[in-house]
């Protein structure tokens, strides 16, 4: 199996999620005790290393030589369980390092998680202790840990099967109810198991990298509370899944959505849909659904990735078929559409009732000869514009529906569709109604690795999972670095002198910065005073015109009386000039107002924004979707960490849901998609040359079928020199 990092790179989390010793510290014959269920989920699974039972007040544990304390052990352990309470964690743990035990596992409550400030000042403690005595820490407040290929059950879970499936769960219950779902399975085993608990110490990045390069595991599977490092993440997840699939359930949405936010990217940032866009970005399979988890994970496992989303369905029932036809749409699935020797070659077989079209209906062919389903199979395989093929409806329930001996008719079509999945790189997924009594033809499908699923919608998501999969990494394996944006020199003053004045970029500024990165910015001129308007009117002559107040102190514009439209000549600017300083100081009569700001109106085209936030789980993070007043209302929007490649610029275009809209729509021509995207990679390139750009607006920005207008472009700035930069 395909590892991660090479022996230099090697995770130190090896050293002790694999461990040939372990100290129980707390170790018990309490049936009630944690320290009695890890010992009997030891001793009962047949864990081959050392136990080192502690408990000072017994001489034995469960027929195991008990010792007093960390101390008095004979050598060292490779992990501690520590199942005391959280007040002696941190002497614990130097008692840990003092043995050169390399990890712990800490079940206590009591810390960080609390709230309370001796909670909170415990966990530093804790934390500090590992620290210095070079103790790696899982928890505190975990549910535990297993590895079960090491025959390590320190959770004492009965009948979980060993498997390929690495799992991090910050749920204990989500922990059960998987395994309980694999039992009933009979099939999904497990790798390693970890409760990251409150990440105090080892984050979840650190275990994805472990499950990473774990040779016992196949795919990664987590179940996400909260990120403390988002960005961390990101990376790391980048790199695994290069290598093998990476499923998440992310619950709630991300801390930074409690995130008070001053502009339009930076209200809707934080969300939910904020860490899907991202995780997705790099790579990630992304379920939003609990009971998604096993069937996705299993599926990826087995079957690792499709060519794209173009699916062919075959099945024995019209309802069924038309059922599996509206979830693959519904999942931005298509139906392929079969080339006419498919058709030809399907229809020399089945009844002429059949519906050679996808889905095809094999229309009561198979009800004599079962096997029948697998030619058709094997037919649509064979078309290149099948990228997966799924199978729909009752088979290894033939012999059950109809005839018993048509038991062996379906045991070939079984043997067939193995020798079909071995030959092909085209995924075959099997739905059945029969699934839930496994009958023989589908415990065959098991035991060879195809994968079964009792539910179309469960089956579909698989489907989904693995052309996401297969397009993502073929996106990715061509992409070049963007080369690096140096900072402009202006740019930074203007920066500096913002900074310095408590204050955010001016409209004018922001453009400037733009500009001076290549962004095609419009033709704008500030007037401090009436004085300057002549030579503005004679620079612009008879177009209309923009006017818009310059203040730090006058945020919306608008609101203020501080915006004037299609203004044409001098004496209308020397009009409008008037109103918008008389509207300004009547909003604001401590306000200092700069000037007006004048540029030549916007053509018409399609409103959208591009906007950027600092996001403290993540750091920055772009913005993209429509524009005007409605991005708040509508939320139609993508997300994506910077910085972007030119694959991820492009598919926030076509992720919106009003991207219909971008290819033109009742007589409108479409927009300059290219010119969006290459905006979108110099927004990225801006952003990570200048730290102290905090947020970043252009709403509206109107896009055409030969360009774009930057309309209005709002910067905010770190209060403080270099704020922005732990955000990178």
């Amino acid at each position: 199996m395909t590892t991660m990092n090479t022996a230099a790179q090697r995770s130190p989390l090896h050293d002790f999620l694999a461990p040939d010793s372990i100290a129980i510290v707390g170790a018990s014959a309490d049936p009630t005790k944690r320290g009695y269920k890890a010992m009997v989920g030891l001793i009962k699974d047949g864990y081959a290393g050392r136990i080192y039972p502690i408990n000072p007040k017994v001489d034995r544990v469960l027929g195991v030589r008990a010792y007093p304390s960390l101390a008095d052990i004979p050598g060292t352990a490779d992990l501690a369980l520590i199942c005391t309470p959280a007040a002696s964690v941190p002497g614990l743990l130097v008692e840990c390092g003092r043995k050169g035990v390399k990890g712990a596992v800490i079940l206590a409550s009591g810390f960080r998680e609390t709230g309370r400030p001796e909670g909170i000042k415990l966990e530093q403690e804790m934390l500090a202790a590992a620290q210095q005595s070079g103790v790696r820490v899982i928890g505190p407040n975990t549910s535990g840990m297993f590895n079960l290929h090491k025959k390590v059950n320190l959770l004492a879970l009965n009948n979980v099967k060993a498997g390929d499936i690495g799992l991090i769960s910050q749920s204990g219950n989500m922990l059960l109810s998987l395994v309980l779902e694999a039992e009933r399975n009979g099939h999904v085993g497990f790798s390693t198991y970890a409760g990251p608990g409150n990440q105090a110490d080892i984050g979840f990045n650190d275990y994805l990298r472990y499950l990473g390069e774990d040779v016992h595991t196949r795919v990664a599977t987590l179940y996400v509370e909260g990120f403390r490092d988002g960005r961390r993440f990101l990376d790391a997840a980048r790199e695994i899944t290069a290598v093998k699939p990476v499923v998440v359930y992310k619950s709630g949405s991300t801390e930074a959505g409690q995130k008070a936010a001053s502009s339009h990217t930076g209200a809707l940032a934080g969300s939910y849909a904020m860490t899907v866009d991202v995780l997705r970005q790099v790579g990630v399979s992304v379920v939003q659904h609990s009971d998604e988890i096993l069937p996705v994970a299993e599926g990826l496992g087995l079957l690792q990735k499709a060519r794209g989303k173009r699916v062919a369905v075959v099945a024995d029932g019209g309802g069924q078929a038309t059922i599996a036809s509206d979830r693959l749409s519904e999942a931005g699935l298509e139906l392929a559409e079969l080339s006419e020797t498919t058709r030809r070659r399907l229809g020399e077989i089945l009844f002429p009732q059949a519906s050679l079209v996808n889905p095809v209906d094999v229309a009561g062919s198979s009800d004599a000869n079962p096997a029948l389903l697998a030619d058709c199979l094997e037919i649509v395989a064979e078309d290149d514009q099948v990228d997966s093929i799924f199978l729909v409806g009752m088979f290894g329930g033939y012999h059950t529906r109809f005839a018993e001996d048509l038991l062996g008719g379906e045991m070939r079509a079984a043997e067939a569709m193995i020798e079909l999945a071995r030959k092909t790189d085209k995924p075959l997924i099997v739905y059945s109604l029969y699934a839930p009594v496994n009958p023989p033809a589908l415990r065959r499908l098991h035991e060879a690795g195809l994968p079964v699923y009792s539910s179309i919608e469960h089956a579909v998501r698989v489907l989904s999972a693995l052309g996401e999969r297969g397009i993502y990494l073929a996106a990715s394996s061509g992409q070049k670095s963007l080369p690096t944006v140096l900072p402009n020199r202006e740019a930074q003053r203007a920066f500096a002198t913002a900074q310095a004045e408590g204050r955010d970029l001016f409209e004018f500024e922001a453009k400037n910065l733009l500009r001076a990165h290549g962004v095609a910015v419009p033709d704008e001129l500030l007037a401090s005073s009436p004085d300057d308007l002549a030579s503005i009117a004679a620079r612009f002559g008879d177009q209309p015109l923009a006017m818009k107040v310059v203040s730090k102190d006058i945020l919306h514009k608008s609101d203020a009386g501080g915006v004037k439209l299609n203004v044409r000549g001098e004496a209308g600017m020397r009009a409008a000039f008037d109103e918008i300083m008389a509207a300004g100081r009547a909003y604001d009569p401590q306000a200092v107002i700069k000037g007006v700001l004048l540029t030549p109106m916007a053509r018409k085209g399609v409103e959208v924004i591009i906007g950027v936030i600092r996001d403290p789980i993540f750091g920055p993070v772009l913005m993209f979707g429509l524009g005007g007043i409605f991005v708040e209302i509508l939320e139609d929007v993508a997300f994506r960490a910077i910085p972007l490649s030119s694959h991820d610029a492009s598919s926030m275009l076509e992720q919106i849901k009003s991207r219909k809209i971008l290819g033109g729509v009742r007589g409108e021509a479409a927009v300059d998609k290219a010119a969006l995207v290459d905006l979108l990679l110099k927004v990225s390139s801006i952003v990570e040359a200048y730290p102290e750009l905090l947020e970043l607006d252009l709403n509206p920005l109107i896009a055409r079928a030969d360009g774009y207008a930057v309309v209005d472009a709002r910067i905010i700035v770190a209060r403080q020199a270099g704020a922005g930069k732990e955000a990178l």
